[in-house]
C-alpha cells in the first residue's frame, strides 16, 4: 500500500500515533502509582489499629494483674515460705522416740532399767532415770550415753546417784543423768546436717 498522504500529515500521524502510546503508559504509570498509594495507606491504617489493639490489650492485662492484687499474693507466697521454714526449723528438733528407745535399751549394761524419760524442749536434752543394781552400774551408764560412738548424746552428766543398801529390790540405786542431744544424732526427724 502506498501512502500518498503530504509528509506534514504523514508526521502528524506519527507523532498521533507516539501520543498516543505515550498516553496508554501515563494512564498505566498513574494507576501503578494510584494503586501503590492505596496499598501503603492501607498498610499504615491496619498498622495502627493493630498499635491501638495492643494497647488497649496491654491496658486490660494490666488492669487484671492490679484486680488480682498481685502483692498481696506476694505477701502470702512470703508468708507461706517462711512458715514452711519454720516447720523445717521444728521438724529438725524433733525426736523419733521409738529408734532413740531402741537406741538407748541396747547402751544400757544389764544391770541397769530405764524407769523415766523427761524431755527438755528449750534446751534440746534429756533427763534419764534409771534404777541400777550398784554405783558402778550407774556409773557405767553414764559413760555409755555420753559415748561419741553411740552418737545419740554430745554430753550426759551424772546429776545424783541414790543407793539404798537395806532395799530388797535386786536395782536399790537410783541414777538421775542429763544428757545434750548430739547435734548430728541419728534420730532427729530431720538431720541437722541435712538441713545445712
Amino acid at each position: 500500500m502506498i501512502n500518498l498522504l503530504p509528509p506534514d500529515i504523514k508526521e502528524n500521524y506519527r507523532y498521533a500515533h507516539r501520543n498516543r502510546v505515550l498516553m496508554h503508559w501515563v494512564t498505566v504509570t498513574g494507576f501503578c502509582f494510584l494503586g501503590a498509594l492505596l496499598l501503603v495507606g492501607g498498610g499504615y491504617l491496619y498498622l495502627r489499629q493493630s498499635v491501638n489493639t495492643t494497647t488497649k490489650q496491654i491496658a486490660a492485662s494490666q488492669q487484671e494483674l492490679e484486680s488480682q492484687n498481685l502483692t498481696k499474693v506476694q505477701n502470702e507466697v512470703t508468708n507461706i515460705s517462711n512458715n514452711l521454714k519454720l516447720v523445717v526449723q521444728v521438724l529438725s528438733k524433733e525426736i523419733l522416740f521409738s529408734q532413740l528407745m531402741q537406741h538407748l535399751g541396747t547402751v544400757t549394761p544389764s544391770n541397769a532399767v530405764l524407769t523415766n524419760l523427761n524431755i527438755t524442749q528449750t534446751q534440746g536434752g534429756v533427763e534419764i532415770v534409771a534404777k541400777t543394781a550398784n554405783y558402778n552400774a550407774a556409773t557405767q551408764l553414764q559413760l555409755n550415753l555420753s559415748d561419741p560412738k553411740n552418737q545419740i548424746f554430745s554430753k550426759a552428766d551424772i546429776v545424783s546417784i541414790t543407793c539404798d543398801a537395806t532395799s530388797i529390790d535386786p536395782y536399790p540405786c537410783s541414777v538421775d543423768i542429763r544428757a545434750l542431744f548430739a547435734t548430728d544424732n541419728p534420730f532427729l526427724f530431720i538431720n541437722s546436717k541435712g538441713t545445712k
